[in-house]
């Protein structure tokens, strides 16, 4: 048991690690492409407050996670373990927001003129501040109850039936409040998740048919090379498809969890796992496709060399 407890604290910890440094530094590469007076994207406003909120993620779950599978450090305090686990769901929520958003933006841009969209093409990014704003206003109104479940390991309350999370533990309620409160949490997720889904499915229809009328186009070679819009429209689905499967499989160990009164903690453990492989992966593929970020990279490693000569 004692090995099979360090080698998923092993994982946490890099899942964590390697999170933190990925969404670390593709944000300060945005903040450096934004200073150098560099062109950014409209929809690399709604990336910026994704990397935001998987770093959130990543730093009120996995880093107390790690410290309590290796037994390190424990949180003493009902007000320490009911704020992280709040800014946790804060940032999971505004993460699968941020991706809904980012979605149906760019159907709203690629949309060809004679579609019903086009006539939010100016009018979209004009809201896109708004959208993330009430983003983040919604989830903090969602989840504020969220913290009334949540009791340190060292609470002096009585709890017959609880889930422990390592360095805290959630009570369970009554099936017909419990079924309340997780029908008002899974509304706005679900929402999000169709129509990313619908945006998903949208962009692969809107390509299908640029691709049939390119084929159309004598100058295969010219026409051969995706465009900008093409390009990032392929990014946004690379990382919307990957959000989407991680949320299910996701999903389904969280609902394996509410079958459990008290269910092990190898099956909290590796939801948490399953939880982080979004908010970790994300960062990085964003690098592979961002072509700008690529090309900062680029020059970084060539004044670096040239510093070394």
């Amino acid at each position: 048991m004692a090995g099979s407890l360090f080698i998923i604290g092993m994982i946490i910890l890099t899942q964590t690690v390697v999170g933190i440094l990925g969404n670390f530094s593709l944000l300060c590469s945005y903040i450096i492409l934004h200073v150098t007076g560099y062109r950014l994207r409209s929809t690399d406003l709604i990336l910026k407050h994704l990397i935001v909120a998987n770093s959130l993620v990543l730093l009120c779950k996995g880093v107390p996670q790690t410290m309590a599978v290796f037994g390190w450090k424990h949180i003493r305090s009902d007000f320490g373990c009911k704020l992280l686990f709040f800014l946790h769901r804060v940032g999971r929520g505004v993460s699968i927001g941020s991706i809904c958003l980012l979605s149906v933006f760019q159907v709203i841009t690629i949309s060809p003129r004679s579609s019903r969209w086009a006539v939010l093409k100016v009018t979209a990014p004009k809201y896109m501040v708004l959208s993330l704003f009430l983003c983040w206003i919604l989830q903090v109104l969602v989840n504020v109850i969220f913290p009334f479940h949540i009791t340190g390991k060292w609470s002096d309350k009585n709890i017959t039936k609880e889930i422990d999370f390592g360095y805290c533990s959630s009570g369970l309620t009554d099936k017909t409040q419990h079924a309340l409160h997780a029908a008002l949490l899974l509304f706005p997720d679900v929402l999000c998740l169709g129509l990313t889904l619908w945006a998903g499915s949208s962009m692969v229809l809107i390509l299908y048919r640029h691709k049939q009328q390119v084929q159309h186009i004598r100058r295969t070679d010219a026409s051969s090379r995706s465009s900008p819009e093409s390009r990032a429209t392929k990014t946004i689905l690379l990382l919307g498809s990957t959000f989407v499967y991680f949320y299910i499989l996701s999903s389904i160990f969280q609902v394996l969890l509410a079958l459990f009164d008290q269910p092990s903690r190898f099956l909290v453990d590796i939801t948490i796992i399953i939880a982080a492989c979004f908010p970790t992966v994300s960062p990085f593929l964003l690098m592979s496709q961002n072509s700008s970020v690529q090309r900062l990279y680029l020059a970084w490693i060539r004044n670096a060399k040239s510093l070394l000569l």
